[in-house]
């Protein structure tokens, strides 16, 4: 299929929903509850999406947003109630039916919110090639939507050119754990269930690096479906174009505190656990952004963490046998790749099999934020206890 056809096809389909009210299969999260004491139910009946990345803290007021695949505007709506009548929303969609109905609740929004005047404003657009200024916007959200776009590098690399130095994204989308085959590629339908258009975990959060943005990270991770053996989750993801230059701050050294015994930044910078490193003020921005808050102790003077170092993180697995389950885990950032105390190297969004010990090390506190887990058994394993390792040491 071409690019166009499926662009038209997606359109049709969301269109078709915009009128009858089908129901697309993605998980969502919303609070309708709370939603239905501002947004309009015709709003609500239409509203799609795998995620909740304006409801997740990450709107602030008075800032500007952009979502990019607004439909009939809710997670705009809920990012007008959280920027406050000083703050302003785009919606951005390529469909008229959906544009039709989030521009027609917008003014009933504004007045149960208690605005003057509505905030938001909707846009008909493509996100390859979004009709937003250079530069504009402080937060980018996006819910289930990206997947739709045939190109999604275009879309990242537009992203990048409309966010603000030292703006951000928060974005729910469907990623897979492998990549997706043509036959799912080529399947219409399954381009509008949020499907087809997939991509794996990995490329998906390369992409976004290739378009500039760093600190890339998990928000949140919600199994989906499994289709063929391939798995498809939802992920909500947050990145940030750092600031044009590096404003010296004081920032000298940087310790990773844990819970990795190794980690590589997204600037190639590497880090041993408890070793302070130099670091350069660019690198220091990076470390400096809420992702790394705890991961790394930054000072002006090198600051080496010592194993009885309360500050100093490392958790073991148990010294004992361990079972196969048809666990996965994806680390999902924000280092490109990071080591644990038994030698297992993750990269970002590649999955890795691990056994019934590393499971355990992984629902830590600590380590849990960092992954997404999943288990590709097709029924449950009764394998037998094994010593992964001959010495002992896990997998």
């Amino acid at each position: 299929m071409t690019d166009e056809t499926i662009t038209s096809q997606v359109s049709e389909r969301y269109a078709r929903a915009a009128t009858t009210g089908e129901q697309m299969c993605c998980p969502t999260g919303y609070n309708f509850e709370d939603l239905k004491s501002f947004i309009p139910e015709e709003v609500l009946k239409i509203s799609y999406g795998c995620g909740t990345p304006a409801g997740l803290e990450t709107v602030r007021p008075g800032e500007t947003v952009l979502d990019i695949g607004s439909g009939g505007g809710i997670d705009c709506f809920e990012a007008s109630r959280r920027v406050g009548p000083t703050g302003r929303v785009v919606g951005l969609d390529m469909t008229d039916a959906m544009l039709d109905i989030a521009r027609r609740n917008a003014p009933l929004v504004a007045k149960n919110l208690g605005h003057k005047a509505s905030n938001v404003e909707f846009r008909k657009g493509m996100a390859e090639t979004m009709p937003v200024e250079d530069n504009s916007i402080d937060l980018i959200i996006s819910n289930c939507v990206i997947n739709l776009a045939p190109d999604k590098q275009k879309v990242f690399r537009e992203m990048w050119r409309v966010i603000k130095p030292g703006g951000r994204f928060t974005i729910s989308d469907i990623v897979s754990d492998q990549p997706v085959p043509n036959y799912l590629i080529h399947d219409t339908e399954k381009w509008g269930n949020c499907l087809s258009g997939a991509l794996q975990a990995g490329d998906y959060l390369d992409g976004l690096r290739e378009a500039g943005f760093v600190g890339i990270h998990q928000a949140k991770f919600i199994p989906w479906q499994v289709i063929d053996s391939i798995h498809f989750l939802s992920l909500t993801l947050t990145g940030y174009k750092l600031p044009e230059t590096g404003e010296p701050n004081g920032v000298r050294f940087a310790t990773l505190r844990g819970p990795f015994s190794r980690a590589v930044d997204e600037l190639g910078q590497v880090y041993l656990r408890g070793v302070p490193q130099a670091v350069n003020a660019r690198t220091a921005q990076l470390l400096s952004t809420p992702p790394f808050d705890g991961l790394c102790l930054l000072s002006e003077a090198p600051v080496s963490l010592a194993q009885s170092d309360p500050r100093l993180v490392a958790i073991t697995p148990d010294q004992a046998p361990c079972v196969w389950e048809g666990h996965f885990a994806l680390f999902t950032g924000p280092f490109l790749e990071v080591c644990d105390d038994d030698q297992h190297r993750y990269l970002r969004g590649m999955p890795l099999e691990i056994c019934s010990k590393t499971l355990k090390v992984l629902a830590t506190e600590a380590y849990r934020p960092h992954f997404a887990v999943i288990n590709r058994a097709a029924v449950p394993v009764t394998g037998a206890e094994v010593s992964c390792n001959p010495t002992g040491s896990c997998c």
